[in-house]
């Protein structure tokens, strides 16, 4: 029997409190800076109230329908590139790395595992050693500023290759006998099978990869140049002057951000339940 401590319940309240605010307030001031006007945003100190310019910035962030706007970049444009990329990255992954695993746990072939670990070991490349002769090879094929450019160098994984491995590790064997003896072949297997018992990981993964996707800076930095191809998280840093005596319209670059939030949040309270199940369940 587990004993109610009441000074316990109220202190693990408050940190969760605590935490909740430290997490929400940056957020909840970004929101308040997209709704005011920038001479109110970099006035000191700044509103910490909503103001009545909510429609009118995000209207502006959107279209690019505002007098003052000094980019042609369309946060419209700019989410349907993220969108893109982040799915063909999520997707892309999760692909490659079911039948990576697959082929390392049901086939036999000469040095089986020193292909595995030469995948795995590439987890101790940190990106910035890859990224030059990737950005070589992209280049050469053509495909800069391009969704292919954005997305295929990045959808090998090991990290989910790793994991599906030490999935299919924990089937039964009785499984592969069973499929046999009914008389499928490996691919019958693999789609009727692996596919249905993995779900709840390739769900998991799905948030992970859409969300990694999603906040990519470095790569698509390097191979896009034209301000059509720029993903969200580029955009933003692009509005924001570098330098000279342009003013930073901080209201729109706050909207923007706000609007960047809203697909992978969305994404993860849609599949919360899968995520989470699929992290912590055991038992398939």
């Amino acid at each position: 029997m587990i004993e109610r401590n009441r000074f316990m319940d109220v202190l693990s309240h408050a940190v969760l409190i605590v935490g909740v605010l430290v997490v929400a307030f940056p957020v909840y001031l970004t929101f308040v800076a997209s709704t005011h006007t920038t001479q109110e945003v970099v006035q000191v100190p700044m509103p910490l109230w909503p103001g009545e310019h909510f429609l009118e910035n995000y209207k502006a962030a959107l279209f690019g329908d505002s007098a003052e706007h000094m980019s042609n970049l369309l946060v419209g444009r700019m989410m349907w590139v993220s969108l893109v990329s982040a799915l063909c990255i999520a997707i892309g992954k999760i692909a490659i790395s079911l039948l990576s695993a697959f082929a390392i746990v049901y086939f036999r072939f000469p040095f089986r595992m020193a292909f595995f670990w030469a995948v795995f070991l590439t987890l101790m490349l940190p990106v910035e050693v890859r990224i030059g002769p990737t950005y070589k090879v992209v280049s050469d094929l053509g495909m800069l500023n391009t969704y292919a450019g954005l997305s295929v160098p990045l959808i090998a994984s090991a990290t989910a290759t790793f994991l599906f491995r030490q999935f299919f590790m924990t089937l039964p064997d009785e499984l592969v006998e069973a499929a046999r003896m009914d008389g499928a072949g490996p691919m019958r297997f693999f789609k009727d099978v692996l596919l249905p018992l993995s779900t709840t990981s390739m769900a998991a993964l799905f948030v992970i990869q859409f969300i990694y996707g999603w906040n990519q800076y470095l790569w698509p930095l390097l191979v896009t140049t034209q301000e059509s191809m720029y993903p969200v998280v580029v955009g933003i840093k692009s509005m924001i002057p570098s330098g000279g005596d342009a003013q930073t319209e901080w209201n729109l670059v706050m909207a923007t951000a706000m609007l960047a939030m809203i697909p992978p949040a969305l994404v993860v309270m849609l599949m919360q339940k899968w995520f989470v199940k699929g992290l912590v369940e055991t038992e398939k």
